[in-house]
């Protein structure tokens, strides 16, 4: 079955497409749109749903976006629904963790979870997903697996880094691994 990921991320997509069982064929968006979809919302929920119905609006087939954030207790949240342009419009990683290393220079806590949404439009339904993964902000990065924060993330349980881990061993633990598996479960209705 044809299905459209909101994302022109091949990590996520690569991610994803081993978190999906093999019946399905994701489809990113790189051949769809130029540059990057509306993100606006003022929580992850919002920004979720407003890719998915954009690209189901475009394709008219089952389509699903997530969006992601890193929570960061000592912080209120931050970055939160801005995780992704955290020090500025640029979207750098290196950027991004740089700025949330020197936020947390002088705080006491580092807990922190990542925390993903998922939306799912198929013109009938829509429908949200969950996952969430608790864990510590490391002091330096560590690591060379991964993308975004995983260099800096600690999930509870472990002491490595996701950097430091191997897809496969993010993939049973992280928080779009537990979003999927719901997404997962609920898509096998249509297999």
């Amino acid at each position: 079955m044809d299905i459209y990921f909101a994302s022109a991320n091949k990590n996520k997509i690569k991610e994803i497409n081993g978190l999906l069982p093999a019946s399905f064929t994701v489809h990113g968006i790189a051949d769809l749109i130029q540059g990057d979809l509306e993100e606006t919302g003022s929580t992850l929920e919002e920004n979720a749903l407003m890719k998915a119905r954009a690209i189901f609006k475009l394709t008219g087939v089952h389509s699903f976006a997530d969006d992601t954030g890193l929570e960061v207790h000592a912080l209120h949240g931050a970055p939160g629904v801005y995780s992704a342009r955290y020090a500025g419009s640029q979207r750098s990683d290196a950027d991004n963790i740089q700025k949330l290393l020197e936020e947390l220079s002088n705080k006491l806590s580092r807990k922190a979870q990542f925390r993903t949404v998922i939306a799912y439009v198929d013109g009938k339904q829509e429908k949200l997903f969950e996952g969430i993964v608790e864990g510590t902000i490391s002091t330096q990065t560590s690591g060379t697996m991964g993308f975004g924060y995983d260099p800096v993330f600690i999930p509870e349980g472990d002491s490595r880094t996701f950097a430091e881990m191997t897809l496969e061993e993010k993939n049973l633990i992280s928080h779009r691994a537990r979003a999927f598996r719901a997404f997962a479960d609920f898509m096998s209705q249509f297999r």
